[in-house]
């Protein structure tokens, strides 16, 4: 089942207090970029973001799923609709990720 883009409308709106945020489409689902970052993405209909320790801080208890078979297990985000949640989670798990590797031409 791929994502709507009802769904992503949805985020992008709840998501509007985020600077530096964006989804990229890839084959029926999306990948969320923030700060330049892959910080996880939207597969059927769910937003997941990568474990890092601000996601696991933020989310004691948190589900872990898989995003397709094959992936890494990633945090499944509730409350979607919490605009300074998401600002303090996708900011907070950019920041604990390594700059993203220059692109060889």
């Amino acid at each position: 089942m791929a994502t709507d883009r009802e769904y992503i409308a949805y985020l992008t709106e709840c998501m509007s207090d985020v600077e530096d945020v964006g989804f990229r489409a890839m084959m029926g689902e999306y990948v969320l970029y923030c700060k330049g970052k892959v910080v996880g993405g939207v597969y059927d209909n769910r937003l997941l973001v990568k474990p890092t320790r601000c996601a696991g801080e933020l989310m004691p208890g948190g589900e872990l799923v898989y995003p397709y078979a094959g992936a890494k297990q990633q945090y499944l985000v509730e409350g979607t609709d919490d605009k300074a949640f998401l600002k303090r989670l996708l900011e907070g798990v950019a920041d604990d990720l390594p700059a993203p590797k220059p692109k060889k031409r």
